[in-house]
């Protein structure tokens, strides 16, 4: 006597709770991507824990509280100051200044001396005390 099934076993996957699965992995995805932000603005404070060394030959402007620019502790002018920093970087290709502005010094005397920078080509690094 020979039994047949009436029906074949047909392999099956359930799918019902990878749905689920997907759908916490997309939620974690979205919510992480929107955490990391690569459009971050960084800031150099007046004071820092760390200190970044430059190896290369350094130019320095120093800003005191009475508004006296100093480039490499030699007393400069503010009228003769954009004129002084065009012909040391004459003919020079990586233009970088180390700013050294006293804590006391208003914003606006800074964001001068950074336009000054920005006119012509020059980039402009912040010292900070440790």
């Amino acid at each position: 006597m020979k039994i047949r099934r009436k029906a074949r076993f047909a392999p099956e996957v359930f799918t019902h709770s990878l749905n689920d699965i997907m759908f916490f992995l997309l939620l974690f995805f979205l919510i992480i991507s929107t955490m990391s932000n690569p459009n971050v603005i960084k800031l150099m404070l007046p004071k820092a824990s760390a200190s970044q060394q430059m190896y290369k030959k350094q130019i320095t402007l120093s800003i005191d509280e009475n508004k006296v620019y100093y480039i490499d502790k030699e007393a400069i002018p503010a009228d003769m100051l954009e004129a002084t920093l065009v012909s040391i970087f004459e003919g020079v290709e990586e233009r970088t200044i180390v700013l050294r502005v006293d804590k006391n010094l208003a914003v606006q005397d800074l964001v001068d001396v950074l336009e000054l920078g920005a006119k012509n080509d020059i980039k402009m690094v912040m010292a900070t005390a440790k």
